[in-house]
């Protein structure tokens, strides 16, 4: 890749893509004047979907929420599959605040974006946001140093649980 094509890269990068966020911080002329071709933006958003999926982790959410943007931008249903199947096997071991991120992220991604899943993914992905609630609300309150209830606007354990089960109402009103 020469310093050029690097350039582009960088500065597409750091906007996951979007030449709406580009344009409102006025570098979308600059990006544009590369001349980056619609195959390579491609090449890019894959890149970025698979280096932030390898980065999904329970103490570190950075990764999930960098998908999250992706997905705004680079509309791939793997992206919403990798959420998953991470999720289905790391995040049961989580604390109850990494589990409500988790859900809350999973749920909002689906429903901003529209007609984006098939209805098989949507119903998979739910069926796993739902045990993931479930066991907020049967399981007692653990949070992890550093994971204050009230950086979430929680107070308590029942708190908790109304939003788990305000995120269960959600699924269902979606879904009907």
């Amino acid at each position: 890749m020469n310093d050029h094509e690097q350039k582009a890269k960088e500065l597409f990068a750091t906007y996951y893509g979007s030449f709406i966020q580009m344009h409102r911080e006025g570098k979308l002329e600059k990006y544009k004047s590369y001349d980056i071709s619609k195959e390579v933006e491609s090449e890019w958003h894959k890149e970025m979907m698979e280096k932030f999926s390898r980065g999904l982790s329970i103490t570190n959410w950075d990764a999930l929420l960098q998908l999250q943007s992706l997905a705004r931008n680079y509309q791939d249903s793997q992206i919403l599959e990798n959420i998953i199947a991470f999720t289905s096997r790391q995040i049961m071991s989580a604390d109850s605040i990494v589990k409500l991120t988790y859900a809350e992220t999973t749920i909002d991604l689906i429903k901003s974006i529209p007609n984006q899943y098939s209805p098989e993914l949507i119903i998979k992905a739910f069926k796993v946001i739902i045990r993931i609630l479930d066991d907020i609300i049967a399981k007692p309150l653990v949070i992890d140093p550093g994971h204050e209830l009230n950086l979430f606007n929680l107070k308590d354990k029942k708190s908790l649980n109304n939003r788990a089960k305000k995120n269960i109402d959600a699924i269902v009103d979606y879904l009907n």
